[in-house]
């Protein structure tokens, strides 16, 4: 079709055309869509149908407005995907992305959807790892339960300098990580197949930053969100036993063995347990100046340690009858669950 692109006139402004007779305007559309948005109970009705018509047009929301402003059409099928979304499927299953600081993420059925209180722990540890660039250090830093890989590939965007390594144990999930560490070659991540607890022998007492959003919610917290109780893998919520915290437990123990003295711990929490989450740190007898941080929110939602310096090794942490099934970032009773945490 000479003179035209995709379709459209080569004069034609981004966004699509006018509409045709008949055809929906966008302005209509995303007006319907956020009605019935509304009424699902969709807490961002207006934003979601902004992004879901920006999924289907290659448009941010701005460029949405835009489009809107200019009077174009509704793209096809937009409605559908407003439909799904009113049916409380996630937001990011339909578009297939999800931001996670400056990354852009792959997600999907099978992995946990990085969410943006979890920013506020990739923090800590980009800090930290600045910190020891500014110091003249080539910074090693770990995440354990990596999921999508959102944490250690922010990482590792943020800080150039810095050697990441990520850790996953379900092969679902670690293959959405590996999906996201080539689509972000420029910002290279090692991952790793492996238990949590026991992964990356090779660099025990030399990482200088162990980071971790492992699950925690205990077994009678069921998530009140569809998008969380029906679509986010379970096992990237219950954190196993009574408390939910058999998984952070065995984190808190991995990065006793992996952190050189003075290394830093960041593990993500509930708000509802920063008492018990500093305690585990505690008693394991391996970390300093052991405290609670709030997110963007002001809500207690991490635990920060140092690893001491000339303490005894930590406890190797068997396998027992009552932990048997914690390993990695799996809860009890769900290893038969191909998701995990992010």
């Amino acid at each position: 079709m000479s003179g035209t692109d995709n379709g459209r006139g080569a004069d034609a402004p981004p966004g699509g055309s006018s509409p045709a007779p008949g055809d929906s305007s966008l302005k209509d559309a995303l007006r319907e869509a956020e009605r019935i948005l509304a009424t699902a109970g969709i807490a961002t009705p207006r934003a979601d149908a902004e992004l879901l018509a920006g999924h289907l047009m290659g448009l941010g929301r701005a460029e949405v407005r835009a489009a809107e402003i200019l009077g174009r059409a509704a793209p096809a099928n937009l409605m559908d995907l407003v439909d799904e979304r009113a049916r409380r499927i996630p937001l990011q299953h339909l578009t297939g992305r999800a931001p996670f600081r400056g990354v852009d993420l792959a997600v999907g059925p099978g992995v946990f959807v990085p969410r943006p209180e979890t920013e506020s722990v990739a923090q800590v540890a980009i800090d930290e790892a600045n910190r020891l660039v500014a110091a003249g250090r080539q910074p090693l830093v770990v995440d354990l339960c990596t999921g999508s890989g959102a944490i250690a590939l922010a990482v590792a965007a943020e800080v150039p300098a810095a050697r990441v390594h990520a850790v996953e144990v379900d092969p679902l999930a670690h293959a959405w990580a590996e999906r996201n560490a080539r689509e972000h070659a420029r910002s290279p991540v090692t991952l790793h197949l492996a238990d949590a607890r026991s992964a990356l022998a090779e660099l025990d007492g030399q990482v200088d930053v162990v980071v971790s959003n492992p699950p925690y919610v205990p077994p009678d917290a069921v998530p009140v969100d569809p998008e969380v109780r029906d679509h986010d893998p379970r096992i990237a919520l219950y954190g196993g036993g009574v408390d939910g915290l058999d998984v952070p437990r065995g984190v808190v123990l991995a990065a006793a063995r992996l952190l050189a003295p003075g290394g830093l711990l960041v593990m993500e929490h509930a708000d509802v347990q920063a008492e018990a989450v500093r305690r585990l740190a505690t008693a394991s007898g391996a970390f300093t100046e052991v405290s609670t941080r709030a997110d963007l929110g002001g809500r207690d939602r991490m635990m920060v340690a140092r690893r001491a310096s000339e303490v005894p090794s930590p406890p190797t942490d068997p396998v027992t009858a009552v932990d048997r099934d914690v390993r990695g970032c799996a809860a009890p009773g769900d290893r038969d669950v191909a998701h995990s945490p992010s």
